[in-house]
């Protein structure tokens, strides 16, 4: 609780705050009143970040109720600021110069540690092209306290041109006044507006028809507030509403989502999505070519296979028709018939699933050149391009594979649908070819050129070495061979597989596992190193 004498100003419950010192920390006004034992009138704060006293009572006696135990606090009405308009940031952004102190602030250390001040060349310029603010274009105005327009007719008058305009986490709430500062600025298609607060519509829908890319990210909006948008968001190319717990797509009328004609890219990452029956509610979105579904709760995802329900009646559009990008990292997808179902979306070519069980190798997922070999389409993975000569070598060795578990359980071959035509495309045989040229490449025959690397830093600075093994080298034997390659005594290896592409080796750690068993083929490299 903070204490002063300075004069009080007026504050409502449900309005925008900021504290007076530090414009990051904003909250909520619950309670504005007495407090029983203390003087005069105290402001009760619910803090966006958490970091307050209390839950909105104090001393036995409750106020309000905060969203957590500790996130909460009594202010004096002057230590809080109301905030100020769009007009006046925009001025003390562009139009103020800097400060001595700040100017103070810009220094290097040399190589004595004395401290040396930095001079801008040009500043002088640019501040005088930034403060011609008819000719601003872009505006950056975050965390600057803005909780209203201004004069609307005055927005206008002042900036213009403005077409981009970054207002992350100010005080905004109302949409009304998001729809005045659109009004005002003809030329503007790209507002920023995530870390404020929101509420639900109150009037009449704001005027938004000129944006094309509106970004909503922790403003608290719903699906259904965005279904309400939609009706203004005539010629909206980019919609990102990450961190909203969205948990469920709400259609208008209709049981998938209509409209948003020019929507190019839609952000949902970092909600609360768990059921892909929900994505598919997205399907018709004809041209949508991105979706970002990053840090959701999918435990699956599937494609139906004539469409169904999903497809237009009145376009006849296959789900999904034109969607290129499909970014499905940390969710709990498990299953490789959900990756399986990704070949089937018509055009996908860029897909992520990092951080999901089913790409975590220790953990009993799958490496990278099982999912490449599988993905038929996917030119990018993970965020890495998919080379020819990984996608070839990929899926050689996933073949090697599948051979390797089918002589003991043929009735596997049901979970590898594109084993056969991989099979055929890479010219790749069960038995021993006969000798020549062009013999088709074999499975279970031949040596492998495998480069051995020792990075183990207490074994020493040891050269490659490139060796010729039999296929059904184990890695257990291996191990012992590396010992006697590298003259190692007494010390216990661990070998990974370097892969093209994957971040991280490959632990081989089943000592009765083949090189052919693991897919490993020509060319490959494994890392040696010693047991910690």
């Amino acid at each position: 609780m903070q204490d002063s004498s300075m004069p009080i100003h007026e504050f409502w419950v449900g309005q925008r705050v900021h504290a007076s010192d530090d414009s990051r920390r904003i909250g909520t006004v619950k309670f504005v009143g007495p407090i029983e034992g203390y003087s005069d009138t105290w402001v009760g704060v619910d803090w966006d970040n958490g970091q307050g006293k209390h839950d909105g009572s104090i001393n036995g006696v409750r106020y309000f109720h905060a969203k957590s135990e500790r996130s909460a606090s009594f202010v004096r009405a002057q230590n809080l600021n109301h905030g100020i308009s769009l007009l006046e940031a925009i001025e003390r952004r562009y139009k103020s110069g800097s400060t001595k102190e700040e100017e103070d602030e810009m220094y290097v250390f040399s190589t004595s540690s004395q401290r040396v001040s930095v001079q801008l060349l040009g500043k002088d310029k640019i501040q005088d092209k930034l403060s011609r603010l008819e000719e601003l274009t872009s505006a950056s105005l975050s965390y600057m306290g803005i909780s209203s327009p201004g004069i609307p007719s005055h927005i206008n008058n002042t900036v213009p041109n403005i077409k981009e305009l970054d207002l992350t986490g100010n005080l905004l709430s109302e949409w009304k006044d998001v729809g005045i500062i659109c009004e005002q600025l003809p030329a503007l298609r790209t507002i920023n507006l995530s870390n404020n607060l929101m509420s639900p519509y109150k009037s009449e829908l704001p005027l938004l028809e000129r944006i094309q890319v509106l970004v909503l990210n922790n403003t608290g909006v719903d699906w259904e507030q965005i279904e309400l948008l939609r009706k203004s968001l005539t010629t909206i190319e980019e919609l990102h509403i990450l961190g909203n717990n969205i948990s469920r797509i709400l259609p208008g009328s209709s049981s998938v989502v209509q409209g948003f004609d020019y929507l190019r890219l839609l952000n949902l990452e970092d909600n609360c999505i768990d059921e892909w029956n929900e994505i598919m509610k997205l399907s018709q979105l004809r041209c949508l070519e991105q979706l970002y579904l990053n840090k959701n709760h999918l435990n699956s995802i599937f494609y139906p296979d004539n469409g169904g329900q999903y497809e237009s009646e009145v376009t006849c559009n296959k789900p999904f028709q034109n969607l290129r990008r499909l970014l499905l990292g940390n969710n709990n997808i498990g299953d490789l018939v959900s990756v399986d179902s990704l070949n089937l979306f018509p055009n996908l070519v860029d897909t992520r699933l990092s951080e999901n069980p089913i790409t975590d190798s220790r953990g009993g997922g799958v490496p990278r050149f099982v999912l490449i070999a599988r993905l038929a389409k996917i030119q990018i993975f993970n965020g890495s391009e998919v080379t020819p000569r990984e996608r070839k070598d990929s899926e050689i060795r996933y073949v090697r594979l599948v051979v390797s578990r089918l002589h003991a359980n043929p009735e596997e071959i049901k979970q590898h649908p594109r084993f056969y035509e991989l099979k055929k495309i890479h010219g790749i045989e069960d038995e021993r070819p006969s000798i020549g040229a062009t013999a088709p490449q074999t499975i279970s025959s031949g040596l492998l050129s495998i480069t051995l690397n020792c990075v183990g830093a207490s074994l020493g600075e040891k050269p490659p070495l490139t060796k010729k093994l039999p296929a059904t080298t184990t890695v257990g034997k291996l191990k012992f061979l590396c010992e006697s390659f590298f003259k190692l005594k007494s010390v216990k290896l661990k070998l990974y597989l370097q892969e093209e592409g994957s971040p991280f080796p490959m632990l081989l750690d089943n000592e009765t596992s083949s090189l052919m068993d693991l897919g490993i083929g020509n060319d490959s490299i494994i890392l040696v190193d010693e047991e910690s």
